[in-house]
């Protein structure tokens, strides 16, 4: 992997930039305000069949809920960030908050690129088409994926228009019940499926669906991360929306147990994580994320707590929070302790000993020392921290994954401490990780004689490309969101500021090359449906904050670490 430059300035660094300083205590703004403003008393009794399950609520024994008044009601609202309703009322256009979007020509620019990405069935919106940029008709960008739609469905909601979201949610329900099969074996019921595009006949003048559940994929890898996006929509939907008719409809109830029955299964694993193979999620080519990556890992976690608010406690519902609960309280842990790098965990890592046998083990995965690569010396700050890429028995993958440390954020799979030092590396580390365009989907590339063990010669993620180092617009939303949910919001602005000198004019890439994200990506497509709806939900979030309850979850107090004391404590 390629090492960190020593000293020297560039573009857009923070580092750089103290007249910022002030201006940015100014900005500052707490996740805790989003909830100031005046709320409808709109949908309040249905809303807390989904808001108001906490893991307190659910231990073993599942004691009947206890009726609370108004007031105490008002008050849990005004101490839980979770609570925030975010109703159509209350969209960008109509808050004083809220720049007017024909006022904003990049913004009435790619709102109008975005409705012109909009997939109809039988008359009725159902998605997002990957790209507008058909250059390469064998390839899949003419389907609506459904990781793609995530950042497009979250700018519709915010818009206060839920309808074409409420139809993808149901129609890929419906594909789920497909009988997945690729060669001779028979997929699982709960896989959903990575996309799908409208099929029209013209001879019988009739449209059908055509899914692929990773059947025709590069590498035929079943996409993981689509059903516990597909969790965490449905969440954002009931948010937006305030009503939860659509999550307690039974087609609906029974998707997430079908998701939720794949990912909590019993079998040979020691670890409460999931194992996968490479390219089951964002990065879907071989580049070494196989075995337990951040990125399923973060969203593992962040679905289960949203199935736990969207689940009824009839019968096989309360069964599943109970499993849920269970996991949560594993899977905090297992990623709190082992995933976490800060300078004092990687010393520690540095002077491990190996070979330790019984369970009061120092070095419980047997990482040997001398795998650390050089540039994590230089990258670990003085304050600042990160999850790695991947933890499994004598190996650790220090790379720094965007949307993994985004989603451990904003599904508080990261504690306040870790919170704030993964925002602290970030701006540390802003010509790395951000530079003249956010942000890397990893850091840092893989080069040399690592590319080509690691991803068998990939020329597509060669180095600073694609997935190996490129820079995905896309990747403003969740870093929008993490920003405002840390108190941070600077670093969202800047980085926005950053992207919108060059997404217009470029015309929306997919991805952009380069240490720095200085060039368009060699193969990357124009006008590309998440890099535009990406944005939009970024600059959305920042005009009004209160949006990002649709994607932001409060700490459940049970999966508070212990309080341990200070070494620095002194009578």
């Amino acid at each position: 992997m390629s090492s960190i430059p020593k000293g020297g300035s560039h573009k857009g660094s923070l580092k750089s930039s103290e007249a910022h300083a002030s201006v940015a205590e100014k900005e500052e703004y707490h996740f805790s305000k989003a909830i100031d403003r005046p709320r409808p008393a709109l949908n309040i009794d249905r809303q807390r069949s989904c808001d108001e399950r906490s893991l307190s609520e659910l231990s073993v024994g599942f004691s009947p809920r206890h009726l609370i008044s108004k007031i105490e009601f008002t008050s849990r609202l005004a101490e839980h960030v979770d609570h925030i309703h975010s109703p159509l009322s209350k969209s960008g256009i109509n808050t004083p908050r809220s720049v007017p979007w024909d006022s904003h020509s990049l913004t009435s620019e790619a709102w109008e690129a975005l409705r012109r990405s909009l997939v109809y069935f039988r008359g009725q919106p159902v998605g997002t088409i990957a790209a507008l940029d058909n250059s390469d008709e064998q390839l899949n960008y003419d389907q609506v994926f459904v990781r793609d739609f995530v950042p497009s469905a979250l700018a519709f909601l915010m818009h206060g228009e839920p309808d074409i979201v409420k139809n993808f949610i149901l129609k890929t329900l419906r594909l789920q019940s497909w009988e997945k099969k690729i060669d001779r074996f028979h997929l699982a019921e709960g896989v959903m499926p990575a996309s799908f595009k409208v099929f029209h006949d013209p001879v019988r003048n009739h449209e059908t669906l055509i899914a692929d559940f990773g059947e025709s994929a590069i590498g035929r890898v079943a996409p993981v991360d689509s059903g516990f996006w597909w969790i965490i929509l449905l969440r954002a939907y009931t948010k937006s929306t305030g009503d939860s008719s659509l999550a307690e409809e039974p087609e609906c109830q029974k998707g997430m147990r079908l998701i939720l029955s794949l990912c909590l299964s019993e079998g040979f694993d020691t670890f409460p994580t999931l194992l996968c193979a490479d390219g089951c999620c964002m990065i879907d080519r071989r580049m070494g994320v196989y075995g337990y990556p951040i990125e399923i890992q973060a969203l593992f976690f962040m679905a289960l707590r949203c199935a736990l608010q969207l689940l009824k406690p009839d019968a096989e519902g309360k069964e599943f929070m109970e499993r849920i609960v269970k996991r949560l309280h594993a899977l905090s842990y297992h990623m709190r302790s082992h995933f976490w790098l800060d300078l004092k965990q990687l010393n520690d890592v540095y002077r491990y000993k190996t070979e330790e046998y019984s369970h009061t083990a120092v070095n419980k995965f047997n990482v040997i020392p001398e795998s650390l690569p050089d540039w994590v010396f230089d990258f670990m700050p003085h304050l600042g921290g990160y999850f790695v890429g991947n933890v499994s028995p004598a190996r650790m993958d220090f790379r720094w994954f965007c949307l993994g440390n985004c989603v451990a954020i904003l599904s508080c799979m990261a504690t306040p401490e870790q919170s704030t030092a993964i925002m602290d590396l970030i701006e540390s580390r802003w010509e790395e990780l951000i530079g003249e365009m956010p942000v890397k989907v990893c850091y840092p590339a893989l080069d040399n004689h690592e590319w080509m063990i690691i991803t068998g010669c990939d020329p597509k993620n060669t180095r600073w490309s694609y997935h190996n180092g490129g820079s995905w617009p896309v990747l403003l939303w969740l870093l929008a969101a993490a920003s405002i949910k840390t108190g941070r919001p600077q670093i969202a602005r800047r980085a926005l500021q950053i992207a919108e000198n060059k997404l217009l004019k470029d015309n929306w890439p997919e991805y952009y090359d380069g240490k720095w994200g200085r060039y368009v990506g060699k193969q990357a497509r124009k006008f590309q449906t998440w890099s535009i709806a990406g944005y939009l939900a970024a600059r959305m979030m920042l005009d009004d904050p209160s949006h990002i309850g649709l994607v932001a979850l409060e700490e459940d107090k049970l999966l508070k670490p212990l309080l341990k004391r200070s070494n620095s404590w002194t009578l």
